[in-house]
């Protein structure tokens, strides 16, 4: 396959969010046609939705929200947002917000009990579970979170605090660093860090400040106090969560069927406008030419036939690690040094379907005996290997095939030459409903039925050679037809939205003759981002 017409072609390595982000863009506002290589058998990435037997796993969870609103209206063009009187069905609480006009919605919109194309409004509610209490997530100041923590441990907390705002830490040179000066030694030792290492695997003393600014930039006891205090004042008329941090909003959209289905929807649209999209289909080399472009690929297909593809523009969201690997000719010794020490974080997810459980006793029942609402619930306890349960039902009652049974997702953070990355399925299963008993959530007469799925390469890590990725950036930046974006394409620890500004800004750049790469890199970088609306 080779470009032999005048048409430009882009093509774009990775068919996840921020791929099929610069797809959709470069067919809908442009006549360079995109041609995407995806080397798994579905679209999506992480943000996929894995379908097992009529019930629908949502990788990692995925709430539908941003301070863009270049972003929220990109979504809302794909999949209308549900009307009014359909949210009664769902959720009573949620429509007397949107009555109240804290989202802007459609009186006629869509009814989800009748079409699948539609965005649910959803309310949050996340917890964390440590020393046997579910905590609010964010931590909020009440009597309930005093009582649990104890009043001599709060006032701890409290002076702990007090004392890093007097006498901070600086310059932050590791995460631990962040966090302390954010939330006081007591708290971060008792709350953070022992959660924070169960995810990365290794100390808060390794992993770089840049982690802690990517994922909780303006986050802190004071912040917290300050959103308490606002959520007495009334409601103002704006978009859902815009003018307040993304941990701590109370509603977001979500697609009836889960992530997985937006992005199955942008590839339809993306091929009806001329687009192509190549399943199975791996990149195996970049060809750089004496220019300094990229002048074309070899691909593997499904069958294992190598062929060579030319284009004008080639964006990319491979692992930095992977794409130095098959750039050609070889980049110098230095750059593949760093490449090679970059790391990543794996992430296996094993959904657990239930009897009904109506034990009072059961923490997955509330005092009336209904199943509780949390979208998912940290967990913080020592004896259990499990860092996050998500429950499906509460996120789209449609993600569950048989809305009498409980669909979890139980979520295990590993490297791939851990023994847990290699458990047998059944073995996995009965790990994490032992850990569920454990935990008092459930036991194993609960369960149905079970599926895992194992995702490497899913985070990014802020350690290793991260450090000196500077100089990767430096090597690859001139090479001017090449677009890194997406979270692994910048090993990057991005937010879906994220990943899309990034993919929409190379998009932007290539039609506006622009070669230069910073305004790519700033995206979720800048304070203002985080802290206050920011047009896009």
């Amino acid at each position: 396959m080779s470009n032999t017409g005048s048409q430009q072609i882009a093509i774009i390595i990775g068919g996840g969010p921020a791929g099929l982000t610069a797809a959709y863009e470069l067919a809908s506002r442009s006549n360079i046609k995109p041609v995407l290589f995806e080397a798994g058998e579905c679209l999506g990435g992480i943000s996929r939705t894995v379908v097992y037997k009529g019930n629908r796993i949502d990788i990692g969870g995925h709430r539908f929200f941003s301070k863009s609103q270049r972003v929220l209206d990109w979504w809302l063009g794909i999949l209308p947002i549900q009307g009014v009187s359909s949210l009664e069905k769902l959720n009573q609480a949620d429509r007397s917000q949107v009555s109240h006009g804290a989202l802007q919605i459609d009186p006629v919109g869509p009814d989800p009990e009748t079409t699948d194309l539609v965005m649910l409004v959803r309310s949050r509610l996340s917890r964390i579970l440590f020393r046997g209490h579910l905590f609010d997530y964010p931590l909020r100041p009440s009597f309930k979170a005093l009582r649990q923590f104890g009043f001599t441990t709060a006032v701890t907390i409290l002076f702990g605090y007090i004392e890093k705002k007097i006498f901070p830490i600086m310059p932050e040179r590791t995460l631990e660093d962040f966090l302390v000066n954010r939330f006081g030694w007591p708290l971060y030792e008792s709350f953070f860090r022992d959660y924070t290492e169960k995810v990365w695997g290794v100390s808060c003393r390794q992993i770089s400040p840049d982690w802690g600014a990517q994922r909780i930039k303006g986050v802190s006891i004071f912040n917290l106090l300050s959103h308490a205090v606002r959520s007495l004042m009334p409601k103002s008329k704006t978009q859902p969560g815009r003018e307040i941090e993304t941990s701590l909003i109370e509603r977001f959209l979500y697609p009836k069927l889960g992530p997985g289905q937006l992005w199955e929807r942008v590839a339809e649209l993306v091929e009806k406008m001329g687009g192509e999209i190549h399943l199975r289909t791996s990149v195996a080399e970049l060809h750089q030419i004496p220019s300094g472009k990229i002048s074309s690929i070899t691909v593997i297909g499904p069958t294992g036939t190598r062929r060579i593809m030319t284009g004008d523009w080639f964006i990319s969201t491979l692992p930095v690690k992977q794409l130095i690997e098959q750039i050609h000719p070889p980049p110098p010794e230095q750059i593949k040094t760093i490449a090679n020490g970059l790391l990543y974080r794996d992430f296996i997810t094993v959904g657990l379907l239930l009897r009904p459980v109506k034990a009072s006793t059961n923490r997955l029942v509330n005092t009336e005996g209904e199943w509780i609402r949390d979208n998912w619930i940290y967990i913080q306890e020592p004896e259990v290997k499990v860092g996050r349960i998500q429950i499906f039902n509460n996120w789209s009652p449609y993600l569950v095939a048989d809305r009498n049974h409980l669909w979890l997702g139980l979520e295990y953070f590993a490297n791939e030459d851990d023994r847990i990355w290699r458990l047998p399925d059944d073995e996995m299963a009965k790990l994490a409903i032992s850990e569920l008993s454990t935990l008092g959530m459930a036991d194993e007469n609960d369960l149905l039925d079970y599926t895992v799925i194992r995702v490497p390469k899913a985070y990014p890590a802020y350690f290793g050679t991260f450090d000196n990725f500077s100089e990767i950036r430096d090597y690859l930046d001139p090479i001017e037809n090449l677009f890194l974006i997406g979270r692994n394409g910048m090993h990057r620890y991005n937010n879906q939205d994220h990943s899309m500004l990034a993919a929409m800004t190379a998009v932007d750049n290539i039609l506006a003759g622009i070669k230069e790469k910073s305004n790519i890199w700033s995206v979720n970088t800048e304070q203002r981002y985080h802290e206050s609306v920011r047009p896009q």
